[in-house]
């Protein structure tokens, strides 16, 4: 069967962590150029509330309460896709979080959960919508991250799954062109986006968290998202940071580790921050496509040196 992808006004979509950031802003661009839509996430009463208010405007949306986690879950949303809308033409594997703190410094459970997240949640929602994909023809999207091909110290557990998830998108391509099946596999690599991302990670730095300037904002990605499920595009790389950076560990590696280290000092807030695990194990109810921004940045030198430690 030849590809050919539909227009979002006549797809049904299925995004995974749709209940805030770049998940939410996904979802509602999507039902606002047409598409009926399948919100997944943890947080029931914030999918519910956002579907209602949807359909209430004139939209379709469904919300499927489900951890990416647990495979079972991914299946249920497959099912359920298919008992209100009949077929599914792309699915967007978005769900993800991440860990703030020194890779010698963060409990071994707790980075284990983040692949169970961010890694195992793409695997299990990518095989939970290939047979439905394959019967019609669609677009299978994965949400990695400049990340995926370069890194950031700190969040070196995220940047590790991030890697993990392009290897996997990457060998998924190839083995269903292999097959000539009729389904793109995109591989999106944002930039910083300004989204509850820092709040609902884990931290065990000693100031709050947030990601290192500039950002862009989550309505950006989301349109990339939404190209990739017309389009079918191999890679998307989203903001003019996501390009520089993943060219520069490619073709500078030192040079762009010099710079990374930089980044030491640039994740945190003037604010104290006790350890806390966010929502690596309890859903978040935000409901907010935008987080902080840049406000209220800490010293960066000041930074540097708690995250650091001296020989």
């Amino acid at each position: 069967m030849a590809l050919k992808l539909k227009p979002i006004a006549e797809q049904v979509i299925v995004i995974t962590g749709a209940s805030s950031g770049i998940g939410l802003a996904t979802a509602m661009l999507a039902a606002h150029q047409g598409a009926r839509v399948v919100m997944a996430a943890r947080s029931r009463s914030t999918l519910e509330h956002v579907a209602a208010e949807l359909v209430r405007n004139g939209y379709e949306a469904t919300a499927v309460a489900a951890d990416v986690s647990v495979r079972e879950d991914m299946d249920r949303v497959a099912r359920v896709a298919m008992e209100r809308y009949g077929r599914v033409d792309t699915w967007v594997n978005n769900a993800g979080l991440s860990i703030y703190g020194r890779l010698d410094e963060v409990p071994e459970e707790d980075a284990l959960r983040l692949f169970q997240v961010n890694f195992w949640g793409v695997v299990h929602g990518s095989l939970a919508a290939l047979p439905l994909l394959k019967a019609r023809g669609g677009a299978l999207i994965n949400v990695g991250s400049e990340v995926s091909d370069a890194t950031v110290p700190l969040q070196g557990m995220y940047s590790a799954s991030k890697h993990a998830v392009k290897g996997f998108t990457d060998a998924l391509r190839i083995e269903l062109e292999a097959d000539k099946a009729p389904v793109s596999v995109t591989l999106i690599q944002p930039t910083a986006v300004d989204t509850p991302f820092p709040e609902h990670a884990a931290n065990y730095m000693d100031q709050a968290a947030k990601l290192p300037s500039p950002m862009i904002p989550a309505e950006k990605v989301a349109a990339a998202i939404l190209g990739a499920a017309t389009d079918g595009d191999r890679e998307v790389k989203v903001g003019a940071l996501s390009v520089i950076n993943t060219a520069m560990f490619k073709l500078l590696p030192g040079l762009a580790d010099k710079m990374a280290k930089k980044q030491m000092g640039r994740q945190q807030r003037n604010a104290p921050s006790h350890p806390h695990q966010g929502t690596l194990y309890v859903p978040g109810e935000s409901g907010e496509t935008a987080g902080f921004g840049d406000s209220n940045p800490a010293d960066p030198d000041d930074a540097m040196r708690r995250n650091t430690r001296p020989s």
